[in-house]
């Protein structure tokens, strides 16, 4: 990643996540005061879980008067695989990679800044910690913004709007499939192929939840085999 303002070019990195961000956030917001919470509950939501899906999964718990440790518990398994964020961006960054705020940045790890960095290492640029805070500020922002105005528009803003509200529920992994399909190189097909079966059969056998966990389990399990025989 370039040291030529390296915060402001992670700021323009994260232009097209944060596009994608706002609306769905919007959406967010849309739902949560549609259920019964507060605008400033909302944003809490927002502010402290940042993490998509995982937000309407809290928000559906929530309103279902789930028990706090049964919810607390869902949300850690279905968010497990961001702890693995850090260290794979760290390892495709080279040892030269600097962690001293390593514990900041990393908490602007979605799903979507993690795939935009990980395809700029891939396309040669230097790792940098501005350039992380840049491109994880700018996304968080927008998220956060997107919410706060979904929840002051209130519940019924999409009411009247059935496609758009179909298209919202689409945006999210389909951004995250654009930044996969970017950096997608050959020798890693096999192992997304894993993951995948891996994610769809645990979704269809248990859980989204379970889902997910066995698609990253599998898929760490591929890549690192592939790299035994490489």
């Amino acid at each position: 990643m370039s040291d030529e303002a390296p915060f402001r070019s992670g700021l323009v990195t994260a232009l097209p996540i944060a596009m994608g961000y706002f609306p769905i956030a919007f959406a967010f917001g849309v739902a949560a005061t549609g259920a019964g919470l507060s605008a400033v509950e909302a944003f809490a939501l927002s502010l402290i879980i940042y993490a998509g899906a995982s937000q309407f999964l809290a928000l559906a718990l929530i309103t279902s008067g789930a028990p706090l440790l049964v919810a607390a518990f869902t949300l850690i398994a279905m968010n497990l695989r961001h702890v693995l964020y850090g260290p794979a961006l760290l390892k495709s960054a080279g040892d030269a990679a600097s962690t001293r705020h390593a514990w900041a940045w990393a908490w602007g790890l979605t799903d979507e800044v993690f795939g935009a960095a990980l395809g700029e290492i891939a396309r040669g640029r230097r790792f940098s910690e501005p350039f992380m805070f840049g491109l994880g500020l700018g996304a968080y922002v927008s998220w956060l913004a997107g919410t706060v105005v979904g929840a002051l528009a209130g519940g019924g803003a999409l009411a009247g709007w059935p496609t758009v509200q179909a298209g919202l529920d689409f945006m999210l992994p389909a951004l995250f499939l654009s930044l996969l399909l970017s950096i997608l190189t050959r020798p890693q097909v096999p192992v997304i192929a894993v993951a995948g079966l891996a994610t769809v059969a645990g979704t269809l056998a248990v859980s989204g939840t379970a889902g997910i966990l066995a698609g990253m389990i599998a898929g760490a399990v591929a890549g690192t085999l592939r790299r035994g025989r490489a």
